[in-house]
């Protein structure tokens, strides 16, 4: 099977992927809400351990694929991820004896779920880049971004009706479901995915040099590897303000009186604009290497974050969609293509990658939850906390530009 055609298949499995990882995790907390009294505080608590499993186990997964080979990481992840999930299923259709265990059960089953996942991230990212030219990259990276926005856009804004719809129960044998189709593939095109892993040792024993697409980056005054520190220290930044808010959602769905299929669809509206931003961001490359492209997309971000948190109007929450999933998408891409770019061994930049996401999935809800614990007068408290940590990121990006 021609290489090429192994990595259109990678794409579907990638796309699987997103689809039953959004379902699970973000209409997870819903169960909580619903069958544990989860509110805000508890949520943000929630996605803060998970945030930090995901930050260590992302690391690990990186530096497992690149010795051990993709096929075998994507093998342990897609069944890891199905068990962890059968588990879930089990624990929830016995739950009314001993609710405070089965609580405790579904966390446990959370846990060992993002283990596995963080096998899968990072090399599927590895897989897309491996032996391509420079312009080959960003043409890969463009559709590896385009695939898993469009399929977690589409997984969150149906994933409220079809927990309605399908019941509880769905969490669990859905994505198990396409956990399963995605083995079926990998078997299909496993002699093609250690091929390419074959291909990444060639590389790296090669010592080949690093290079960028385009000769105008060397005249730019920030050097490339600042470039790709700027986006490590920006991305799991981002994924405070995204964590926290998707944290917080099912109790501000509540607040708003929205059902979960209409929180669902509304709160989308970020997903969908974020995928947008993949498909300008894909075809203009103007913003490479521009810092006041990714300034600009971090501020946004911060700005939006606090109304989406502290507003009830409409419109307000309408604009700061938009906003917010048009800067999250600059800061995310920024971060994937600079590590794929300056990076050589593709899995352990594609685990650092993860590890930043997972960083700032640990670091925003705690700081909510802290807040809200600490201060708990205050609704908004932990919104205010999360945006003064924004801030001095934003600070930290610009001494980063002016630093000699």
């Amino acid at each position: 099977m021609p290489f090429r055609t192994i990595k259109k298949w990678v794409f579907v499995i990638e796309g699987l992927n997103a689809f039953a990882c959004t379902y699970y995790f973000n209409y997870l907390l819903f169960l909580l809400r619903d069958q544990f009294s989860f509110g805000s505080f508890e949520s943000l608590l929630c996605v803060a351990v998970h945030g930090g499993v995901y930050a260590l186990a992302s690391w690990v997964g990186g530096r497992f694929a690149q010795r051990r080979g993709y096929h075998a990481a994507l093998l342990l992840g897609f069944i890891g991820m199905a068990a962890a999930l059968g588990a879930g299923a089990w624990i929830l259709g016995h739950s009314e004896p001993m609710p405070r265990m089965a609580l405790y059960g579904q966390l446990g089953v959370l846990m060992l779920w993002t283990v596995a996942m963080c096998f899968t991230w990072p090399t599927l990212q590895a897989l897309i880049s491996e032996g391509e030219s420079r312009e080959g990259i960003a043409r890969q990276v463009g559709i590896y971004n385009l695939v898993w926005a469009g399929c977690s856009a589409v997984a969150y804004a149906t994933g409220g009706v079809l927990f309605e719809t399908l019941g509880a129960r769905s969490l669990f044998w859905l994505p198990i479901l396409l956990y399963a189709v995605q083995l079926v593939i990998l078997g299909f095109i496993a002699k093609g995915v250690r091929m390419a892993h074959a291909l990444a040792g060639q590389v790296g024993a090669a010592h080949t040099p690093a290079a960028h697409p385009e000769a105008a980056a060397f005249h730019q005054p920030v050097k490339p590897r600042t470039f790709l520190t700027m986006a490590r220290l920006a991305i799991p930044f981002a994924y405070i303000a995204i964590n926290t808010l998707l944290a917080v959602i099912p109790d501000r769905a509540r607040a708003l009186n929205l059902s979960t299929a209409e929180a669902g669809a509304f709160n989308s509206l970020w997903f969908f604009v974020r995928l947008g931003a993949f498909v300008l961001l894909w075809r203009w490359t103007g913003w490479h290497y521009r810092f006041r492209w990714l300034l600009a997309a971090f501020a946004g971000l911060s700005i939006s974050f606090i109304v989406l948190l502290t507003s009830e109007q409409f419109v307000l929450l309408v604009v700061a969609q938009v906003v917010f999933g048009f800067a999250a998408g600059l800061i995310y891409y920024s971060s994937l293509f600079y590590a794929m770019d300056v990076g050589g061994a593709k899995g352990e930049h594609g685990g650092f990658h993860e590890s930043g996401i997972g960083l700032g999935i640990c670091l925003g809800p705690a700081l909510g939850a802290a807040t809200l614990h600490f201060v708990p007068s205050r609704a908004d408290s932990g919104a205010w906390a999360v945006a003064a940590l924004l801030a001095c990121a934003f600070a930290a990006l610009i001494w980063l530009r002016v630093r000699k």
